[in-house]
């Protein structure tokens, strides 16, 4: 297995985190009205990606039978995205969609390690679960600040 990611999952990867970035920006740099506009869009957007990478496990598990108890976890990145996103109030919500990319990287990580996932697939992740995790941890300061 090749330990690095195809071109074009790198290219849809870091694609992928521009809307973060672009959401954090209109946080710390738009007009005041905007704000709440920034942070719901960046929630929904994360709650989103962050619903993808927990399906990755699902679709494992379609795969190979023997991976039917990635079925559990694969629909917890879904739940705490929605939580984050949708129920509680900016600040709790933003900390829980970090939490719960962080917890996804770890939980990747540990198949990747298993031979579960090719090693390319979690190098990436690293990079990209970083980069969320920043954007989002920013939005936080803007929060907090």
């Amino acid at each position: 297995m090749s330990s690095s990611p195809p071109k074009g999952a790198q290219l849809l990867g870091f694609g992928g985190v521009i809307p973060f970035y672009a959401g954090t920006a209109a946080l710390w740099l738009g007009a005041p009205e905007a704000q709440d506009a920034a942070l719901a869009v960046t929630a929904i957007y994360a709650a989103t990606i962050l619903s993808f990478v927990g399906a990755v496990h699902w679709g494992r598990a379609l795969t190979d039978p023997a991976a039917e108890a990635a079925l559990g976890w694969s629909v917890v990145p879904a739940l705490l995205g929605w939580l984050g996103a949708a129920w509680l109030e900016p600040l709790p919500g933003l900390i829980l969609l970090i939490v719960g990319f962080w917890a996804a990287y770890v939980v990747d990580a540990r198949a990747a390690r298993d031979g579960r996932f090719p090693l390319w697939y979690i190098r990436l992740r690293k990079h990209l679960s970083a980069l969320v995790i920043g954007a989002l941890g920013l939005c936080v300061i803007a929060l907090w600040g």
